[in-house]
């Protein structure tokens, strides 16, 4: 998900989409209008610093992939061993944990098949382990991502790019880095409910279909709920977790969106001229726009139906 994120949405985050540039000359986490959205070359040269101009972007985009091309670019060899230490060593044990449960299933498998009373057990203890270690491997990854772009040119400020990632990396960061801190509660309470609401509607849905599939299958079930109410909740809770995962991910993509925009629009000139007026208005009937709907066409209000309401007016 990481890696196809940038390559496949940077077209909807560039700066041509504003008739300005309210970015300083420095910048260039922003595509040029005829760049490809992923050049390898390009990835291949700022990493060997042929090119000091890498985008942010780009950058990630590879390190995605190759890990630790972003401390390469940014000069800090020493962290590279702490990369393919940390994340070497906890796939390793992860890989070894794993194998040992899967052999300690296998021997329980066969020893209950020939007796049933065995006194022999699954080891879940390595099974817990490798869980872990692939966890810690996954966050180390995910650190190491981070890390590349917190040092990222750290003496330009406000770069649309990094508001980007952080946005891909932790929802809510970018709106932090951008200094708009209130909208974090809004995506994490939407991103928080709609996890809830899927974890409801998926147990609900899993219910139901325990239960119909046991009524129709000629289980024991006999509680109070016919076949055709399971199946009517069934789908329906089916349908409700499908689209509390579409919540989730509109919301997760909202707060990237969003981070990317209003970075671009920090510096965005407000002239002192900008100003709206609000007043009482009173629409006659002989007004061009007092047109009432009737049947297929419209009519005109009566000589005594005037309308009445507000006029609102802006000025840029």
């Amino acid at each position: 998900m990481l890696l196809l994120f940038p390559l496949a949405s940077s077209a909807q985050f560039k700066e041509e989409a504003f008739s300005q540039n309210y970015n300083s000359p420095d910048d260039t986490t922003s595509a040029g209008e005829d760049e490809k959205m992923f050049s390898f070359k390009e990835f291949a040269h700022g990493v060997i610093h042929r090119d000091s101009t890498l985008k942010i972007g780009t950058l990630f985009g590879g390190s995605t992939v190759f890990i630790g091309s972003e401390q390469i670019y940014n000069r800090q060899y020493w962290k590279l061993p702490i990369v393919y230490g940390g994340i070497g060593t906890t796939l390793g044990l992860g890989i070894h944990y794993q194998r040992k449960y899967n052999s300690s299933r296998s021997a329980y498998e066969a020893a209950l098949e020939a007796d049933p009373n065995t006194g022999l057990t699954v080891d879940t203890r390595s099974r817990n382990l490798a869980t872990c270690m692939f966890a810690s491997a996954g966050f180390l990854y995910w650190a190491t991502l981070m890390d590349g772009v917190i040092n990222y040119k750290k003496d330009i400020p406000r770069q649309p790019g990094k508001a980007t990632i952080y946005s891909i990396l932790v929802p809510g960061l970018g709106q932090c880095y951008n200094g708009e801190y209130w909208k974090v509660p809004i995506y994490w309470g939407g991103i928080i409910g709609s996890v809830h609401y899927y974890n409801h509607n998926r147990n609900n849905y899993l219910k139901y279909k325990r239960i119909y599939t046991e009524i129709t299958s000629g289980g024991e079930y006999d509680g109070p709920i016919s076949e055709e109410t399971a199946l009517y909740y069934r789908n329906v809770f089916r349908r409700y977790r499908d689209y509390s995962v579409l919540a989730i991910a509109g919301f997760y993509l909202l707060q990237i969106i969003d981070a990317n925009v209003f970075s671009y629009m920090q510096d965005f000139d407000i002239s002192n001229d900008l100003s709206m007026s609000v007043g009482p208005a009173v629409l006659t009937a002989d007004s061009e726009y007092a047109l009432a709907p009737s049947g297929g066409g419209y009519r005109g209000l009566a000589p005594s139906m005037n309308a009445y309401g507000f006029r609102i007016g802006f000025t840029f």
